[in-house]
């Protein structure tokens, strides 16, 4: 059952990080990948912190906070939004809730659920965005930042919202994928490979990465679906930049295809 939007106050706190010049690169326990349109790098969302990734060298830590992001997504030009927990050095509550970056990770403010939410998985269409809360289960929507609805339960390992329609769903579940073309109200089960990370990059592709690494595309919004490369390692994260661009993170490193899945060459840490 739907569960009528409530207001949450937003605490005005916001968190004000030096952001050094250089600093060691263990992206180990990545929880997210994006790409920053802003300055076309890859961040790592990780459980000691948010780093950048390109060409000029070894990963750099972002900020000096080292706080534990799960949830992850990049929505606009150095715009961010995540979840998880604080670094213990401060005084937030024991969960973040849903902060939001405007200046590529250096601050982050808080927008709503502080102290109430987990969100392990957070995905964007537009000015919807979706949050899977660790803590519930629940899937939970907002277009404010502020006010959310819970949408009925169902146990999902990750989540993908078409580019194109912010009411498409396609999520991974134990028991294989199931999709949604009312913003996660009803589902129905979907064919295809048995992933447990899935993100949807352009309005007809979609890429996943199933237990043993291997990677999977879609070109028909989810329908069809074909296995390429296998990667080594447990699966930790999954961004597909656009058809071509895919990232995926595991236990071993982080890893970098522009074919489309079919060849990954390591990023360097």
């Amino acid at each position: 059952m739907l569960v009528a939007a409530a207001v949450v106050v937003v605490s005005a706190l916001v968190w004000r990080q030096a952001v050094p010049s250089s600093a060691p690169a263990p992206v180990r326990h990545v929880h997210g990948l994006g790409v920053n349109p802003g300055d076309d790098s890859l961040y790592a969302a990780t459980h000691h912190g948010l780093y950048r990734l390109d060409d000029t060298g070894p990963a750099r830590l972002v900020s000096t906070r080292t706080h534990d992001l799960m949830g992850f997504a990049v929505v606009g030009p150095d715009r961010f939004l995540a979840s998880g927990h604080p670094d213990g050095n401060g005084d937030e509550p024991w969960s973040l809730g849903l902060v939001e970056s405007v200046d590529a990770g250096a601050t982050w403010q808080p927008r709503s659920l502080d102290g109430e939410v987990d969100f392990h998985g957070i995905d964007v269409s537009g000015a919807t965005v979706y949050g899977v809360d660790a803590v519930s289960g629940s899937l939970l929507v907002t277009s404010d930042l502020r006010r959310w609805r819970q949408q009925p339960d169902t146990t999902m390992e990750d989540l993908a919202v078409s580019p194109a329609d912010p009411e498409s769903l396609l999520v991974a579940t134990p028991q294989g994928l199931r999709r949604s073309t009312d913003g996660g109200l009803t589902w129905t089960v979907q064919a295809g490979p048995s992933v447990v990370l899935i993100d949807w990059s352009t309005a007809q592709t979609v890429a996943g990465v199933d237990t043993d690494g291997g990677t999977h595309v879609s070109l028909d919004g989810g329908r069809t679906w074909q296995q390429r490369a296998t990667l080594p390692g447990a699966p930790q994260a999954l961004h597909a930049a656009s058809a071509a661009r895919l990232y995926v993170a595991t236990d071993t490193g982080v890893h970098a295809s522009v074919d489309g899945g079919w060849s990954f060459d390591a990023v360097e840490l």
